[in-house]
């Protein structure tokens, strides 16, 4: 997935989740557990999870094995679990 993650969050124009259309302005996100992108209301409820805090750590663990990058580098796929994208 890591190889696509750019083109399916900049052209996502519905969640994943909810189904809810996502306009141009609107923010997305990548799903720790899904990786697919998603509205802010579902990110809001994913943390809400149990395993958030678990799932958010091997989630940062396995990206920077797949890809080099940290979580924290604005062009690396992990950054974009956590910090929401416009297109």
């Amino acid at each position: 997935m890591p190889d696509q993650w750019e083109k399916n969050l900049a052209c996502a124009t519905d969640c994943r989740t909810c189904g809810s259309k996502l306009d141009n302005n609107d923010q997305r996100i990548l799903s720790v557990y899904t990786h697919e992108p998603i509205c802010m209301n579902c990110k809001r409820e994913e943390e809400k999870n149990a395993d958030y805090s678990d799932q958010s750590k091997a989630m940062m663990s396995q990206c920077l094995k797949d890809t080099g990058k940290p979580y924290g580098d604005p062009e690396g796929y992990c950054f974009h679990h956590f910090c929401p994208y416009k297109c």
